[in-house]
């Protein structure tokens, strides 16, 4: 099994394609929403703050044309699509609720690494412009 780890990242070619459908920002939200429960575009939207409209539709799609999502038109006045995921996006949900529990975990290290970075560059920031004038 180590080997095989091991490929993966000596070959990133291989997989860097796969990757990039997966990782950006919207595709890992919506499935991490979807792996809880089917949702209607707009109930997506709403449970996804800071998402457009036209973000979440091309996501969506995306999501759909590579097998992770199916979308289903039902019959209701108007009419309206709900969303669920695949088998294959199912396969996902452990690394991502792994994820989303690494987040919860060390997302305040990550805040204080970045305070510490952001306060240490703007005090060296600050002696160049010092130096400069």
């Amino acid at each position: 099994m180590q080997e095989k780890n091991d490929n993966c990242l000596i070959d990133f070619r291989n997989t860097r394609l796969v990757l990039e459908h997966i990782t950006n920002k919207w595709s890992i939200l919506i499935l991490t929403v979807l792996c809880t429960e089917p949702c209607r575009f707009n109930e997506l939207r709403r449970r996804l703050d800071g998402i457009t409209h036209k973000a979440l539709a091309d996501a969506l799609k995306r999501l759909e044309r590579n097998g992770l999502i199916h979308r289903q038109v039902l019959a209701t006045h108007p009419v309206s699509v709900e969303y669920t995921i695949t088998p294959l996006a199912q396969s996902l949900q452990q690394p991502f609720v792994a994820l989303a529990n690494w987040a919860q975990e060390f997302g305040p290290a990550l805040a204080i690494a970045q305070a510490e970075y952001d306060s240490a560059h703007a005090e060296s920031h600050s002696e160049d412009k010092s130096g400069i004038e």
